[in-house]
């Protein structure tokens, strides 16, 4: 179970004013959830997008699969905030909104190209490193607080987020970079 901390209440300081409770790593690691929990719900709603647009059968198999894990993986994050017994809720995370723009662009400028699998393989690459860092960090504070469960179901996650990664290089380095190189080397 987690460690609770003392009960924070403002003082007022001389002025009159309130004084806000100094922010603590309890604080940070909440913060720092709802931001992932934001990212996962978006994935979610990427994900399937990205498929759809892949002409790789293996790449939107790839994408398929890991959709069914963010699911997973939203249900993990569910058991946390009821553990820290929090809400489950986001908070926009504008780092996940400018990756999968850049997503959802690469979709829009290099549709029926050659280099568009390739490019929907980097940018679902972008949103895993930005998962495996969150991940990482998120499961090193849970531990630091004294929440071992929540750093299980952490490292669990992240086990998935850097097994996707690893696939997704595989896939690029030995079909699909390879097959965007082909089919430019045969227009040219």
């Amino acid at each position: 179970m987690a460690k609770r901390a003392k009960k924070r209440t403002s003082k007022k300081s001389s002025t009159g004013r309130a004084r806000q409770a100094p922010k603590m790593l309890s604080d940070l690691f909440l913060e720092t959830l709802k931001d992932i929990y934001f990212a996962e719900n978006k994935i979610i709603k990427t994900l399937p997008k990205m498929a759809k647009a892949a002409n790789s059968k293996e790449l939107a198999a790839a994408f398929n699969k890991h959709l069914r894990e963010t699911q997973g993986q939203v249900k993990r994050l569910d058991q946390i905030f009821k553990m820290l017994g929090k809400p489950a809720r986001g908070k926009p995370c504008e780092a996940i909104n400018g990756i999968t723009d850049e997503g959802a662009e690469i979709m829009k400028e290099f549709k029926n190209a050659p280099a568009l699998d390739a490019g929907l393989l980097a940018a679902a690459q972008a949103v895993e490193h930005y998962e495996i860092s969150r991940y990482g960090t998120l499961r090193t504070w849970a531990e630091e607080l004294g929440m071992q469960d929540a750093a299980k179901l952490l490292q669990a996650t992240l086990d998935e987020e850097e097994a996707t990664d690893h696939a997704l290089t595989e896939l690029a380095t030995s079909v699909i970079n390879l097959e965007a190189e082909e089919e430019y080397r045969q227009a040219a």
